[in-house]
């Protein structure tokens, strides 16, 4: 007999209670997108950022060609409690929303970020985590979480 991989287990309830953890402090900064536009603005503090990577379960590689930026600096600014730009802040809220629908949809952030690195029909067979380096590409995930949400996989 073929030696089968044995199937990912986690502790549902433990995982989505840390996973919700680093995700509620951010929450109300992503209600809608006056928020959205408001609090990119003013721009999140460095911590988000360490925050996302720890939920995403991103390696530091990804999330570096992700944000545009390097973990070092992000650890730099987070120890001197200074803010990140608007541009990586916007992203970053998209991104924990996108992560809070996925986790929805999927039931934790490692199956979410599974998801991400396989090929999607909705997005044209491509992988969405490519998608993830603009606005743009996170918007077009979103849609594709609604339609898998909704059952419409076509």
């Amino acid at each position: 007999m073929a030696n089968t991989p044995k199937p990912y287990k986690i502790k549902a309830k433990t995982a989505l209670v840390a996973e919700s953890a680093l995700i509620a402090p951010y929450q109300s900064l992503y209600l809608n997108p006056i928020s959205v536009l408001t609090n990119s603005k003013n721009g999140l503090s460095a911590k988000a950022a360490l925050d996302f990577l720890s939920l995403s379960g991103f390696t530091r590689e990804e999330f570096q060609d992700t944000f545009k930026t390097n973990v070092k600096t992000i650890q730099n600014y987070a120890a001197s409690a200074l803010k990140l730009d608007a541009s990586l802040s916007e992203k970053l809220l998209k991104s924990f929303s996108l992560f809070e629908k996925g986790m929805e949809i999927f039931g934790s952030a490692k199956a979410f970020h599974l998801w991400l690195n396989t090929p999607a029909y909705g997005l044209g067979n491509q992988t969405p985590f490519d998608l993830m380096d603009t606005i743009t590409g996170i918007s077009l995930i979103e849609e594709e979480l609604i339609r898998i949400e909704h059952g419409d996989l076509a």
